[in-house]
């Protein structure tokens, strides 16, 4: 299946779909805090699992704690239904 870019209106109404994510410079970011690096790690490890079954891979990086993932869709130069769908997984394994 292939992405289907987000229209205007779509994009618009992300913040309201997506409370817990932003949009920075044209991509969906969130950043999440753990208790310490192994709970970070281990909750990278299952978005992992998540992103490679959808054949769709964050930006994100990692510091001890922290994990700043960002979500865009290279092949359609934006946003698409993709980053929506992997954003609410996301948001299902935090609970």
């Amino acid at each position: 299946m292939a992405a289907i870019p987000l229209s205007a209106d779509q994009i618009q109404a992300l913040p309201e779909q997506l409370p817990a994510w932003s949009l920075v410079n044209g991509k969906l970011r969130r950043e999440l805090r753990f208790a310490d690096f192994v709970e970070a790690f281990g909750f990278m490890s299952r978005v992992a699992l998540v992103a490679e079954a959808m054949g769709h891979h964050p930006e994100w990086s990692n510091v001890w704690n922290r994990v700043v993932i960002e979500l865009t869709t290279h092949d359609t130069g934006g946003l698409s239904n993709f980053d929506v769908q992997l954003a609410q997984r996301i948001d299902a394994l935090v609970g």
